[in-house]
């Protein structure tokens, strides 16, 4: 894929604090908006990568006033929307059995991690819509089961990566994790990396998958195909 695949495109990246996703998509040729909560990482990165290609925004997933207004300074500092990347995702912490999980906590994971998605494509498709006609590219970190796919937008489905976020979820290192999770994938002597999960992220933003519609592309190894290993599939036990 070329260094220009997205030139001339602005893509709104919310949950993408952490600069992976910005920094590919800046790289090849697209003015990114962060949005997140982390107000200091995310200047940082707007900082390393110039007013002019980068611009952060406070941005509450939960909060469809936040994202209307993250949409807002999208099509402000650049003057149009093309793509929207719903990066952000979190996970409840872990409970031995369904009836120690609080409704509390289920309705957040809900909110953020698909909720927060219809209320993207709601408000990113008006500006779509008021500046040209033209479909909206959107895109999600995990497919949080149907709820996202019957969003009909494009959807990554990755195994399982060594991120820091993941990482303290589990209670490992992250090359703890990573030699964790590498050891019940079904591709050997590769292990899945963030930049991997952007790659399939810049390719379905970008006009090489102009026709690609409605697809959950996995970015598994072929794991759920295979599945060798969901019968193992735990957490690593606690040290004693």
């Amino acid at each position: 894929m070329g260094g220009s695949s997205l030139e001339g495109k602005v893509a709104l990246i919310t949950g993408g604090a952490s600069g992976i996703t910005a920094r590919f998509f800046a790289h090849h040729g697209a003015k990114v908006v962060i949005g997140d909560v982390n107000d200091s990482l995310g200047q940082s990165v707007q900082d390393s990568l110039g007013q002019d290609t980068a611009s952060y925004v406070h941005c509450d997933v939960t909060d469809e006033s936040q994202i209307k207004v993250a949409v807002a300074e999208a099509v402000s500092a650049y003057g149009e929307l093309d793509i929207l990347f719903n990066n952000v995702g979190i996970a409840d912490p872990i409970k031995a059995c369904i009836i120690d999980n609080d409704k509390a906590d289920f309705e957040h994971v809900l909110a953020v991690n698909v909720t927060s998605v219809f209320l993207g494509v709601k408000h990113t498709t008006q500006a779509m819509i008021l500046a040209r006609p033209r479909s909206a590219g959107a895109d999600d970190e995990c497919c949080h089961g149907a709820g996202v796919v019957r969003f009909r937008v494009n959807c990554r489905s990755p195994y399982a990566c060594a991120t820091p976020l993941a990482a303290k979820f589990v209670g490992l290192g992250p090359a703890e994790m990573e030699a964790w999770i590498g050891a019940m994938g079904n591709l050997k002597g590769v292990t899945l990396k963030a930049e991997d999960v952007a790659n399939a992220a810049l390719f379905l933003a970008s006009d090489e998958a102009r026709y690609v519609n409605s697809h959950n592309l996995f970015i598994d190894g072929g794991f759920s195909v295979v599945n060798p290993s969901f019968h193992m599939f735990q957490y690593p036990p606690e040290e004693a």
